[in-house]
């Protein structure tokens, strides 16, 4: 495990009403489209859960993959006895076998990966877990100063929009999509 995310205080924003609205209302609607994520999920970074909440609906089943521990036992506690697996572990080491899940989302938490070489690696443990033909759909921000600033004592590793398309293939996926917003951008990609 490369280390535990260490996130500062204004991130907990991402537990807030507000943020968890527009995560059901705005951004996973616009990310994911009609794209069918299949039966068995694998959700990287879960953070507070507030992606979570919303996939745990419509998925027959979802395994979230969070590597901090204390965000990790407290989704574990919110979700005992439901569908949904919460497990403790570094997403760029995923203990799952080949070709386990039907389909993966990372939502607004690639920019906290130290390096392009470890998210590099995420993308390829999430091609390595997925089935053949499976979609992947990532959603991260644009960087701009504001964001930067937000981010004054944690980790802030921005992902260049207009890399994604050569990197998630070098991952091992095919018919990478990106669209952007003011906001961020969207990825949608097939497991080759």
């Amino acid at each position: 495990m490369w280390l535990a995310i260490s996130v500062n205080e204004g991130h907990l924003v991402c537990d807030s009403p507000e943020w968890r609205a527009a995560v059901k209302d705005e951004i996973i609607p616009w990310a994911v489209g009609d794209v069918d994520l299949g039966d068995d999920v694998l959700e990287i970074g879960p953070g507070y859960g507030a992606t979570a909440d919303v996939f745990a609906k419509p998925l027959p089943r979802l395994t979230s993959v969070e590597i901090d521990p204390d965000l990790a036992a407290r989704l574990r506690t919110r979700y005992v006895g439901t569908h949904v697996e919460v497990v403790l572990g570094d997403a760029t080491q995923l203990t799952f076998p080949d070709g386990r899940f039907s389909g993966a989302v990372c939502f607004s938490m690639l920019h906290h990966i130290p390096s392009p070489e470890l998210q590099n690696r995420l993308f390829a443990e999430a091609a390595r877990v997925l089935r053949p033909g499976s979609p992947i759909i990532a959603v991260d921000g644009v960087e701009s100063d504001g964001v930067r600033a937000f981010h004054e004592g944690d980790i802030y590793q921005p992902i260049d929009p207009a890399t994604l398309s050569a990197r998630l293939k070098d991952a091992g996926f095919t018919d990478v999509g990106v669209r952007l917003n003011e906001y961020g951008w969207a990825a949608v990609a097939r497991r080759t």
